[in-house]
Order: structure tokens, then C-alpha cells, then sequence
């Protein structure tokens, strides 16, 4: 089995189709639909089913996909390990995290990051952290700011823990005060409260719904499905109240009323993930450091 071989035939896997895979990879349709064949002499199982117009992937092909995505990856992460410079001159690093935290915890530590290796090329991601595990584990990121416990705990990537933040209620100045207007508010204080709540797939979203039902409430909608930035433009324009980190209201909560949880409140565990089997890549290990030292 050959580097090249893999690299076609996830060409023709992604494309379904041999002339417009060729032309992805560079190479003439004739000499990619050989090395495909030879690739299935290699495996003895057929990769494709190649009906006039129609490219289909068989159980084996369905079966190596991920496999060779995850090969061709970490060939990428490791030509660009090889081809860094001296002293962190160049480079990349990959990261990903929830949109929560690019948004409070992020731009502070990659301002530092940047200004230290100007030349590293910083890729982020944003995600729940379903997704992101799962790009971590394909081998498409090189680390991962994600929400513990782990929606799909997995034995191939390790976890830090980089902090342990509160979550406080957010609402519109013009609105009433969530509670009573009391200094801080209870979960169940929430019930029939107008809720703006984050889309399905949001930590934020699983995270207060289950803490409005340990509080014998089901959560009352007023609007669902947005990412951070909608959400609170939605909560200044007194469409209701949300639950969001507090480094987030501190960071965008100009026009925005933040009051605190009262104990035991809310609180989530944000953790630093890379896979087990690969070391990140020097620059990832530096990005690491800083993370985990702010």
C-alpha cells in the first residue's frame, strides 16, 4: 500500500468521480484509476462500485476512508513538523474550540501567541465539543478546547484541565431583574423566564437545560438555535434572559445586566485535548504552554 495510492482513492472518494479526482490530485485519470486498481489487488476487496455516471463506496472502501484520512493527516502534521524553522520562525498550529470560548478565553492568549511567533499561521476552529473530538481524532486538529466530561469519553485523546469557569445570567437592562432583583439569581428562578437559548449541539445549550430540570423545571424558549453573538444581541434587544461564561459577559456584555448564580450556581470544566498516539507539533506544544500557564 502506497502514500499515493491513498491519496487517490480519497480523491475519488470525496469527488465520486475518477476525472474530476485526477484532476484534484494532479495526475492523469488513466494513471489514478491504475494505482486505484492496484490499491484493490493490495486489499482484495473492491473499494468502489462503478456503475456509468454513479461512483459508490463498497463496505471496504466505507472501511478505509476514515483510516486513510487519518494516515494522509498525520503525513501533512508531520511535513510540517519536519519543515518548521529554528526557533519557531514558521509554521502552523491547528486549533479548535467551542465558539463560548474564542469569544472569552482565546483572543487574550493568541494576541501573546502572535506577538511572540508572528511567523506561525494560527488556524481555529470553532465547534461543539462532540465535533471537535471527533476532528481531533482524524487527526485535522492539533488541539482542542473542550467542555468536560467529554460528550463520547475517548481512550486515544488526553485531557489537561485549564479552568473551571462560572456561568452567570445574562438580560436586558430595560427587562425586569431575572429573581426579583435580588444580587444573585437561583436556577430555579429561571422558571418562566424567557429563555434565549443556544443551538442544539452547544455545551451551553445541555449544560443549563439539564440544570433547569435538576431544578423540577422544564426551560421556556423564547428564541433557540444561535451561536454566541446572536444570542446576545438577542438577549440586549429583551428578547429574554441566557446562561453564558462569565469571562464572555465581561468581555461583550457592554449593554448587557449580568447577575451572578447563587452557590452551589453553575459552573463548567474547560480542558486542553490532543490525541494520545501523536505529539503535537512543536508550535501546538508552545500554544499548549501558554494556555495552560496564563
Amino acid at each position: 500500500m502506497q502514500f499515493q495510492q491513498l491519496q487517490y482513492f480519497v480523491a475519488v472518494a470525496e469527488t465520486r468521480h475518477f476525472t474530476r479526482a485526477a484532476d484534484l490530485v494532479h495526475v492523469a485519470q488513466p494513471s489514478l484509476s491504475q494505482q486505484i486498481k492496484s490499491l484493490e489487488r493490495e486489499l482484495g476487496a473492491d473499494l468502489f462500485l462503478r456503475a456509468r455516471g454513479n461512483i459508490t463506496l463498497t463496505d471496504a472502501g466505507e472501511a478505509l476512508l476514515p483510516l486513510a484520512r487519518r494516515i494522509l493527516a498525520d503525513a501533512d502534521t508531520a511535513r510540517h513538523e519536519v519543515q518548521e524553522l529554528a526557533q519557531l520562525r514558521s509554521g502552523r498550529v491547528r486549533l479548535g474550540a467551542t465558539p463560548s470560548l474564542c469569544t472569552g478565553l482565546l483572543p487574550d492568549v493568541l494576541r501573546a501567541f502572535h506577538d511572540r511567533y508572528p511567523g506561525i499561521r494560527l488556524l481555529i476552529e470553532e465547534g461543539g465539543s462532540h465535533d471537535l473530538v471527533r476532528e481531533l481524532a482524524r487527526g485535522a486538529l492539533d488541539l482542542a478546547l473542550v467542555v468536560l466530561p467529554l460528550p463520547t469519553p475517548s481512550p486515544a485523546l488526553t485531557t489537561v484541565e485549564v479552568l473551571r469557569e462560572d456561568l452567570v445570567v445574562v438580560s436586558s437592562p430595560e427587562a425586569s431583574v431575572p429573581g426579583g432583583g435580588r444580587r444573585s439569581v437561583r436556577v430555579s428562578d429561571l422558571e418562566g423566564e424567557r429563555l434565549v437559548m443556544f443551538r442544539h449541539g452547544y455545551d451551553l445549550r445541555e449544560l443549563t437545560v439539564a440544570a433547569c430540570r435538576s431544578a423540577g423545571f422544564e426551560p421556556d424558549f423564547a428564541v433557540e438555535g444561535g451561536e454566541m453573538d446572536a444570542v446576545l444581541g438577542f438577549v440586549r434587544a429583551g428578547l429574554g434572559v441566557a446562561v453564558v461564561p462569565r469571562m464572555v459577559a465581561a468581555r461583550t456584555g457592554r449593554g448587557l445586566r449580568v447577575t451572578p448564580l447563587a452557590r452551589p450556581g453553575l459552573a463548567r470544566t474547560i480542558a486542553l485535548a490532543h490525541r494520545s498516539d501523536v505529539a503535537p507539533p512543536r508550535a501546538a506544544r508552545e500554544l499548549q504552554r501558554m494556555l495552560l500557564e496564563r
